[in-house]
């Protein structure tokens, strides 16, 4: 798809629904070896938070691509120093194809792109993750077919996953039901968004009742109570959250052929019991496969391979 070409990707709402679902397909195809595009292209990953399945999803994607990547430590670069971002970007920019960023502020990201030509992907800001989304849409549609009339319901803190499944729901006509504790509802302006984008009829609630989100839902998707950053906060919203816990009372509401996700790292005990994470409705580990497939689909249409 030619129009994805060069492009930068700061939010799943960055795309239409066409090349949506173009790239789920696109991701299909890679995964079953139908499709095998290459480059010898450079992808820069800087990461200012954690990351196993961005980190190694991505630079797996690029390799199998023919391209190469360059891990951008921000603890053995300049920009760990307190180089300026706009400095930075035209820098990375002469040197690089493509540029990853998993940082805290999405405006830093928004920086980047603004003073760098090449394509900025997100790879997971405060706001945002929207890489994880098309991973999870793909497991949706690998496990449903169709997904646009399907219902999505995610249970927990209203975080950037929750937005970015509110923003990629909306988009690909999935229903969206986000149930948290009064207080960790999703940022308005995303919810507002998210109706906007709305396709097919599809539906977005907020709501504070797990059960009721849950009932009937075809795939229930929970995520730490304390993100990156909020680990102080941590025993303090244990309590809070434990309603919202995904075990099997709860999936009890869900329709019966309904798929569990988690977009890992999972705390088992506290979102999710191991007996839901490693029961037959768990899809999480081919969610986290399929990270690499959605990532490798975007890294070649953004470089046009």
């Amino acid at each position: 798809m030619k129009q994805l070409q060069g492009r930068d990707i700061l939010s799943i709402a960055d795309l239409s629904f066409e090349e949506l679902y173009y790239l789920l397909d696109f991701a299909q195809k890679l995964k079953s070896g139908v499709e095998k595009p290459k480059s010898n292209k450079v992808l820069g990953l800087l990461f200012y938070k954690a990351s196993t399945r961005t980190r190694v999803s991505f630079t797996v994607a690029m390799y199998r691509l023919g391209g190469q990547v360059i891990d951008l430590n921000p603890k053995v670069t300049q920009v760990g120093r307190g180089e300026p971002i706009e400095d930075t970007a035209r820098i990375l920019d002469r040197y690089l194809d493509i540029l990853s960023i998993r940082t805290f502020a999405q405006k830093d990201i928004q920086t980047f792109a603004e003073y760098a030509e090449i394509p900025v992907i997100n790879a997971l800001s405060d706001l945002e993750h929207p890489c994880q989304i098309l991973a999870d849409l793909l497991t949706m549609q690998e496990c449903f077919g169709s997904i646009a009339g399907k219902t999505l319901t995610y249970v927990g803190d209203g975080n950037n996953v929750a937005h970015s499944l509110l923003l990629g729901g909306a988009l690909a006509g999935v229903n969206v039901r986000v149930a948290t504790p009064e207080g960790y509802q999703p940022d308005t302006a995303i919810v507002e968004q998210a109706k906007k984008l709305a396709t097919n009829g599809a539906e977005i609630v907020i709501t504070d009742d797990p059960i009721a989100a849950v009932e009937g839902a075809h795939a229930v998707y929970t995520d730490v109570w304390a993100s990156m950053g909020q680990e102080d906060s941590a025993n303090t919203r244990i309590p809070l959250f434990q309603p919202y816990q995904v075990n099997d009372e709860l999936m009890g509401h869900a329709d019966s052929d309904a798929i569990v996700l988690h977009c890992l790292p999972a705390h088992r005990g506290e979102e999710i019991t191991n007996s839901v994470m490693e029961g037959k409705q768990s899809r999480v580990w081919d969610q986290a496969e399929n990270r690499l497939h959605a990532q490798q689909a975007l890294l070649a249409c953004l470089l046009g391979c």
